[in-house]
């Protein structure tokens, strides 16, 4: 080991003995206790100050995204995971089921390493944050380089909290200068890696030795169905696809629309601000967007104004559009517009079968954004079901605006996060939405119960006759 290495190795250690110190301690508190450190977390980023101050903070030092949805953020994610966590045991006996003579007993993972991006500097920290303090974990914060001012503020406003409630501050700890071989030698440290962020860090949270979750990228794609309403699927699109300037990984990518609509929900999508861009308009933004093949920075989560200016977009409608659209019937590296854009650009496809439509969106996921997502705006839900049937996705929403969605919504039954599993389509442990679950041990305890030893005639029964012994 080098002395660089070794100094590394030292730093990480030290920051995790004191994570173990504290999450032996944090490990006796009673579910009351428990439930009270997570809301002081929630409170933390929750308190419109704070939330306002963590949103443009995150604004100024990353470049990314909106203020005004970045408190909106904070404050919706947040409300909505201590929602879920409000009331579920995770101290002591969690389950029991007395035909099966099963007792569920909750233990901490550990200490657990969280890597977060720069696209949610502050929500997706404390979000994870909840969750590991609901299982009586300690975690050690790994911000990117550019999210680490937002990141230090808001571990501030946690230990203001932890102190009013007695808590021990190095529950909740972070790294205060991020690079990479500090972020992989704390994976290596730890007891447990969440990563939300770039598919390098998932790769290399799964190669650590460590058990890991990691989540994949998004490229959502919507289908707008013949019977859709259309003004409706309109409005949910704009809102869903502008939100914080597309920061999300699950704002909507593209859009594919049924022939016989398709005029309608373009004019429906220009009423809501979108410019339709020309040939030649599209091709001078894929020069822009795409330098040398790569995905630029430079439109990454960034206003509409900013991204016509820099592709030459002169027209009166581009330059005071709120998103642009760009039509497309190619999936695949030779047509950028079909992968994940982080950016207030919407490509858009139509189709005359919804089984043609499914089958190349299919091949879109495949290309980028595997596992994560698909939504469908209809008004049969047979639609709905032919989608969640045939598409290799862990999420269909129906009738939603994607990016408030995914994620967990108020109206629909999905958990809240900011870390989405897309399974093992996109190389992922997990296909459902993030929950504190996932940072608990469970010990079973188990009694006898009258047997249950069933005979040949119950399980061989059926396929006898029909295929003889």
């Amino acid at each position: 080991m080098s002395e660089s290495s070794s100094s590394v190795h030292d730093a990480i250690a030290e920051v995790v003995a004191r994570a173990r110190t504290a999450q032996r301690t944090f490990e006796t508190y009673d579910q009351g206790r428990v439930d009270d450190v997570v809301a002081a977390v929630a409170w933390a980023i929750y308190q419109p100050e704070r939330a306002r101050q963590l949103a443009e903070l995150a604004v100024a030092d990353t470049g990314l995204g909106r203020v005004e949805d970045k408190i909106a953020k904070n404050q919706r994610k947040t409300i909505g995971t201590l929602r879920d966590l409000t009331g579920a045991p995770s101290v002591g006996v969690i389950d029991r089921d007395p035909d099966k003579g099963i007792t569920e007993y909750a233990k901490p993972v550990g200490v657990v390493a969280a890597i977060c991006p720069s696209t949610n500097p502050a929500a997706t920290p404390a979000n994870k944050t909840m969750m590991v303090m609901k299982g009586r974990n300690a975690v050690i914060l790994s911000p990117s380089p550019k999210g680490a001012s937002t990141c230090r503020l808001l571990v501030d406003y946690i230990h203001a909290e932890f102190d009013r409630i007695g808590a021990p501050r190095d529950l909740v700890q972070f790294i205060e200068v991020p690079d990479k071989d500090k972020t992989y030698e704390l994976m290596r440290q730890t007891d447990f890696v969440v990563v939300t962020g770039s598919q390098r860090n998932v790769r290399q949270a799964y190669s650590s030795g460590t058990p890991a979750i990691g989540v994949g990228a998004g490229n959502a794609p919507v289908l707008v169905h013949s019977d859709a309403d259309v003004a409706d699927a309109a409005e949910k699109i704009k809102r869903s696809k502008t939100f914080d300037y597309a920061t999300s990984c699950s704002s909507e990518n593209s859009v594919h629309i049924h022939d016989a609509v398709y005029d309608e929900a373009i004019a429906a999508l220009r009423e809501q601000g979108g410019y339709l861009l020309t040939a030649e308009e599209k091709a001078r933004l894929e020069a822009v967007m795409w330098p040398g093949g790569k995905l630029s920075p430079a439109v990454t989560a960034q206003a509409p104004e900013k991204i016509a200016a820099l592709a030459g977009l002169d027209a009166p409608g581009a330059r005071k559009a709120e998103f642009f659209m760009v039509e497309e019937d190619g999936v695949g590296p030779e047509f950028p517009f079909s992968g994940e854009k982080l950016s207030v650009v919407l490509t858009v496809y139509r189709y005359a079968e919804l089984p043609v439509a499914v089958e190349r969106i299919q091949h879109l996921l495949d290309h980028q954004g595997a596992g994560h997502s698909c939504g469908i705006h209809t008004a049969d839900q047979q639609n709905a079901r032919y989608v969640a049937e045939r598409l290799r996705v862990a999420r269909v929403l129906v009738n939603q605006a994607h990016c408030f969605g995914t994620g967990g919504g108020f109206d629909n039954g999905l958990g809240f996060t900011l870390t989405m599993g897309a399974g093992t389509w996109a190389g992922n442990s997990i296909s459902e939405n993030l929950s504190y679950r996932h940072f608990l041990n469970i010990t079973r305890l188990a009694t006898t119960i009258p047997p249950r030893e069933p005979d040949e005639e119950q399980l061989w029964g059926e396929y006898f006759r029909k295929h003889g012994r």
